[in-house]
């Protein structure tokens, strides 16, 4: 008997997911496990990048599958989070076969979260392997935990304007069991908006007092917002996105270029100079289906997991979230 979606990515057969945090320091990980393996692929967008083993995801690289994808904090620092994921996948004799070894390969990326909690406690190798062993296929927590517990939004005006950011999740099911799953963790420059009305959720604040929302693309017009920008905090929107179509590898960089399309709903302005904004695409399954339609639903879930991680996060660090702000 099949499952009753839940909303969440791991409703994708093959997810596992798994969380890890230091709630006083702010900062912490996610993990997303491919039982068996998954056909991987990126889309990188934004100027401000941190990543590791995305080259290898790219048509005409040997590699075909990856066994886990991370989601951290922590900026470039936060990247030692991955040797833990290694370790554990190593211990589980998962990895690619080279022969006297089999190299798990594990392809990340790192949000900012350095300037809401301690800038000198961030997700390490045992933080990356705590999230392993949390991970499972059922419910999944989303808003302040995981890669998403240090996520700020609305970076404009500095870290004393921002709202809280966090993880958020949804899947679609499109039928004869085909299901397309998103997973994300909201750190942006610009607002998060509801593309079903154009309603700023979350974002920047007015300064000096903070009780308005700015409206980040009207305020970089004026002066004031003008200036601004070259002060603007660093952020970064980081994600997955996973299905159980059977794609190529072209067909799954593909399906990751398409759903920065959803990111680019729900997000504006994205893709910025302060922003590393990078999707992962995982195919863990054999439905056939046209790339063309999981891509285009693809934006739309990761859309959905963008507000949904906005709508659960707590406030952290003098942040407020969107569930007791009262501007």
């Amino acid at each position: 008997m099949a499952r009753k979606p839940k909303n969440v990515i791991t409703d994708v057969p093959g997810i596992k997911v798994g969380h890890a945090h230091d709630m006083e320091a702010i900062t912490g990980c996610t993990v997303v496990l491919c039982d068996g393996g998954a056909v991987g692929g990126v889309d990188q967008r934004g100027g401000a990048p941190g990543t590791r083993e995305t080259d290898l995801l790219r048509p005409m690289h040997m590699v075909e599958k990856v066994h886990a994808v991370l989601l951290t904090g922590g900026s470039a620092y936060g990247l030692d989070a991955a040797a833990g994921v290694m370790a554990y996948l190593e211990e589980q004799r998962i990895g690619f076969d080279v022969g006297v070894a089999r190299v798990p390969i594990v392809p990340a990326a790192v949000l900012f979260d350095l300037s809401i909690g301690d800038a000198n406690r961030r997700p390490d190798a045992s933080m990356g392997r705590a999230a392993c062993l949390a991970a499972s296929g059922g419910e999944l927590e989303q808003g302040s935990v995981g890669a998403g517990t240090g996520a700020c939004v609305g970076s404009l005006f500095g870290p004393p304007f921002q709202m809280k950011g966090g993880i958020g999740t949804a899947s679609i099911d499109l039928g004869s069991g085909l299901i397309v799953g998103a997973l994300v963790a909201v750190n942006c420059f610009g607002d998060v908006v509801d593309p079903a009305n154009g309603q700023i959720i979350a974002g920047a604040r007015k300064p000096p007092r903070g009780q308005e929302l700015a409206d980040t693309l009207v305020a970089m017009r004026s002066l004031i917002g003008k200036a601004a920008v070259g002060f603007a905090g660093r952020s970064t929107v980081i994600g997955v996105v996973a299905t159980n179509a059977k794609l190529t590898k072209e067909e799954t960089n593909k399906v990751a270029q398409m759903t920065q399309d959803g990111l680019a709903r729900a997000i504006r302005p994205a893709h910025t100079m302060f922003d590393g904004d990078t999707i992962f695409a995982l195919s863990t399954g054999n439905k056939s289906a046209q790339v063309t339609v999981v891509g285009a639903y693809a934006a739309e879930v990761f859309a959905q997991a963008v507000l949904s991680g906005v709508r659960s996060a707590a406030s952290m660090g003098d942040r407020p979230s969107v569930q007791n702000w009262s501007g």
